[in-house]
């Protein structure tokens, strides 16, 4: 995290998304939004400018879409971290997203204390993905050739889980939330948070992607 507020950037070429979303973020006192912009160009220039510490990008832009312009907005402000806010649940966007260099990618139906969370966790250094997208993103990771976008720890498969928390990690592994998870198993979801937390310490990963394309790495899914 920043020492002052974050410096936000966003970028959507709805008028009226832009000004709410700007009116949310305003309400936390550790984020400012230092300016928005409707299209890839015009991005591009603010970003230059600006020097926030994170992009909110939306990826249906005019012209050039949000994931086709990562690389020309990490070259204008390279410190930025790049967080998708967007509606495509497309597993391709969210798989091309990553590998541009993107930190996160979220759908516009999130709670806006979750995009709040969301963002803090991006600037600690954590990749941040939509529960919803999970499932999708080891389908994106197994049918690519490519190194995953997100690396899994070097741990021997389901070394020191216990049997439940492995359900559980195969379940995230098929894209499944907390609460469907509690819903399958006949347990509370605050249970289920309690054994995530549990499994990532244990392989030493840091959040519930990472889970999920360890699962897939090492077949447990």
């Amino acid at each position: 995290m920043t020492n002052g507020p974050v410096r936000i950037l966003v970028v959507d070429d709805h008028t009226l998304f832009r000004r709410g979303l700007t009116a949310l973020l305003s309400r936390e006192p550790q984020f400012q939004v230092v300016g928005d912009a409707a299209d890839a160009g015009e991005a591009q220039r603010r970003a230059q400018a600006l020097q926030p510490d994170l992009i909110l990008l939306d990826n249906h832009l005019p012209g050039v879409n949000g994931v086709d312009a990562l690389p020309a907005l990490r070259e204008a402000a390279p410190a930025a971290r790049v967080l998708m806010l967007t509606v495509s649940e497309d597993e391709h966007d969210l798989a091309a997203a990553l590998r541009g260099g993107a930190c996160g990618y979220l759908l516009k139906t999130i709670e806006g204390d979750a995009l709040a969370t969301a963002i803090r966790r991006a600037m600690r250094g954590e990749s941040v993905v939509a529960e919803e997208m999970t499932g999708k993103l080891v389908s994106a990771f197994q049918a690519s050739s490519a190194p995953a976008p997100i690396a899994a720890a070097p741990v021997v498969p389901g070394s020191g889980l216990s049997p439940r928390e492995l359900e559980i990690l195969r379940l995230i592994a098929h894209g499944a939330s907390n609460k469907e998870i509690g819903r399958q198993l006949g347990i509370a979801e605050t249970t289920v948070k309690i054994h995530v937390q549990h499994l990532l310490r244990k392989l030493k990963l840091s959040s519930r992607v990472q889970a999920a394309v360890y699962a897939s790495e090492h077949r447990l899914n």
